[in-house]
């Protein structure tokens, strides 16, 4: 298991402090070391919900609310909510739903993706970006993320892999590994968070790996889509 600062500490905490440290500078850095692409992967991945048009959505690890203000948009559902460890991620995303009028669509609550304050059955739709790779235990969020779902309801998760082309996978390693967090180091002042990222993308269980895991969850009709030469990839499990 990857941990953001020592082995010591459960990975959890260290998570949720390490989002706190770098939530005023999250988003920006988001959009820029992506070059804008992030927000084309999201897209993409609500998309695999469009058929369904789900009324209730959980974001899980919601951050700053990105995914679920795109979902609003994409899907108009009558109640999204947005869970995430890290206090400081969600004042920023509460500021944002504010300033856009979605603070009366979209609920924004602090939780643990492993231990989720929901009913069972209770969402049409569960989506997260980018967060599974932080779960302290993934078998465990997995099987929460089913356990809210209703029956027929789909589950979509975008993450970070590993590109499978010699060529791009080199071209990838050499800026996840050193630009990307010389960059982030020198912006958030946090000089393991972006060397976390590159470390946890390497040590993830991506593709057909995590498909097993949602398979395990009691999730069915679970498949991946590679998106830009192999960067990240969408998942959908329907349950």
């Amino acid at each position: 298991m990857v941990k953001p600062y020592t082995e010591e500490e459960e990975k959890k905490v260290q998570v949720k402090r390490m989002f706190n440290k770098i939530a005023p500078f999250y988003d920006f850095l988001n959009h820029f070391l992506s070059l804008g692409i992030d927000n084309r992967w999201r897209k993409k991945a609500i998309r695999k919900l469009e058929s369904l048009q789900p009324d209730t959505i959980l974001d899980i690890a919601t951050g700053t609310g990105d995914l679920a203000i795109m979902a609003n948009k994409m899907l108009s559902p009558s109640k999204i909510i947005g869970l995430d460890l890290s206090e400081e991620m969600l004042t920023v995303g509460r500021k944002k739903m504010v300033k856009k009028e979605l603070d009366q669509k979209i609920e924004m609550i602090q939780g643990d993706s492993e231990n989720l304050p929901f009913e069972d059955d209770s969402f049409d739709a569960v989506i997260v970006a980018f967060g599974v790779r932080n779960f302290q235990n993934l078998e465990k969020g997995l099987n929460e993320m089913q356990r809210v779902l209703k029956k027929g309801g789909k589950m979509v998760i975008l993450e970070f892999t590993k590109p499978r082309n010699l060529l791009f996978k080199t071209s990838f390693n050499l800026y996840f590994k050193y630009i990307l967090p010389l960059i982030g180091r020198i912006t958030s002042k946090d000089p393991k968070a972006y060397k976390y990222l590159y470390e946890s993308v390497q040590a993830f269980p991506d593709y057909d790996k995590l498909v097993a895991y949602m398979e395990n969850a009691g999730l069915k009709n679970n498949s991946w889509d590679s998106l830009s030469f192999g960067i990240c990839a969408i998942y959908t499990g329907e349950k």
